[in-house]
């Protein structure tokens, strides 16, 4: 198949066309924003007053001699995560709560760390400044003790708040990146075009950015920084123009999966991803999809149910012929990490996705993306992506 830096012939892209008609018509049929709608962005005020309510009840607890404790939603038990086809994994509307007790000796740190971080947000949205959770951490890293102690206190604040992490002034760091077929303007005005030969960092701000323009067919998540840049230097993007790619570099950081969704919502073109056939590249499909226990709070800002599987499938190692000896052994990890994804409840609705994980588990073996430069080094962007779109290949 011979491609010119133009891009295919429309006709290359009826299937994908049909595709997309078929997600808008279950769209108008299913109204464009499932029930419950989502975190929304609380104005500066709210956020205070949220936060002073908060203080006061701490205040009062005192005062009556009783040791104040924060109560958390506890989003690690899948007794609290509902599933919608329409919505992915989110929290269920009454669901039960930790308390981080001051007067504990297992949370008595916890409940400090809180407290100050808690402090740290009502300085920021009180002086309309914005900080990095990164930011957060080294204010103090040796009583914080590492960075996920942070982030996992910032997700129940924001939990707790029922605003998403912009409300409280907090940025995260960006890791992803974006390249091919899409212009916007970031919050301070800065034009940004992704058709340049290099890949464009994910913004920090994925509200801020606006007046997004592109004539993409389609839009292709990469799981990993290495393919990506492959396809890059490969010039897919010019061969299969209009189009976009998108890589959070393994599993995607917030502002990755605020991207995907906001270019969904804004374009709404079918979005696949490409990924290793492994349990691990499911489960960062998995999320991009229908997102995680931790951010269930939130799914309703983050995740794309559109999201196709398009590889590489288990099935497609023995359609391609790919050598026994390029394959590596499922480990015992990679067993536990398979059976608990096809425990979930989203996979009674994906009855081909079960399909190529009972494959996967019955050869006992996985497969990077990598196994198909054995077929030739550009395989995948000549042949087997081309390929995938053109007839339709995902589940």
């Amino acid at each position: 198949m011979a491609f010119t830096p133009r891009g295919p012939e429309a006709s290359f892209f009826d299937v994908l066309d049909r595709h997309r008609a078929s997600l808008l018509a279950a769209l108008r049929r299913g109204g464009e924003e499932p029930a419950g709608g989502g975190l929304r962005l609380a104005s500066s005020s709210e956020v205070l007053s949220s936060i002073e309510k908060i203080i006061q009840d701490i205040v009062t607890s005192l005062a009556r001699n009783e040791a104040p404790a924060f109560t958390i939603d506890n989003r690690s038990s899948w007794e609290n995560i509902k599933f919608e086809d329409s919505v992915g994994l989110h929290m269920v509307s009454h669901c039960t709560t930790r308390k981080i007790k001051s007067d504990s000796p297992k949370s008595v740190k916890n409940f400090a760390l809180i407290l100050k971080i808690f402090s740290m947000i009502y300085k920021l949205v009180q002086s309309n400044t914005y900080a990095t959770k990164r930011d957060i951490y080294y204010t103090d890293s040796q009583l914080f003790g590492n960075q996920t102690v942070v982030d996992n206190i910032i997700n129940d604040i924001s939990c707790m708040l029922k605003v998403p992490r912009r409300s409280l002034h907090i940025l995260s760091t960006s890791k992803g990146l974006i390249a091919g077929d899409l212009k916007y303007l970031e919050e301070d005005g800065t034009k940004v075009n992704c058709t340049r030969a290099t890949a464009v960092a994910v913004p920090s701000n994925i509200q801020g950015i606006q007046n997004l323009i592109t004539d993409a067919k389609f839009l292709l998540i990469v799981e990993k920084d290495a393919t990506f840049q492959r396809l890059l230097d490969d010039n897919f993007c010019n061969k299969m123009s209009p189009c976009i790619m998108v890589t959070g570099k393994g599993v995607p950081d917030l502002n990755t999966r605020l991207l995907v969704k906001k270019l969904w919502d804004t374009f709404h073109i079918p979005v696949f991803t490409l990924v290793d056939a492994d349990p691990h590249g499911i489960e960062i499909m998995c999320i991009y999809k229908y997102g995680s226990m931790a951010m269930s709070f939130e799914a309703h800002n983050l995740t794309v149910p559109a999201i196709r599987w398009l590889g590489l499938l288990p099935s497609d190692i023995k359609r391609l012929n790919i050598p026994r000896g390029t394959l590596i052994p499922l480990t015992k990890r990679d067993q536990m990490k398979l059976d608990s994804i096809l425990k979930r409840p989203y996979i009674t609705c994906q009855p081909f996705w079960r399909k190529e994980m009972e494959i996967m588990a019955d050869s006992k073996m996985k497969a990077e993306i990598q196994a198909l430069t054995f077929l030739s080094s550009d395989y995948l962007s000549r042949v087997y992506l081309p390929n995938k779109l053109k007839f339709g290949g995902w589940i």
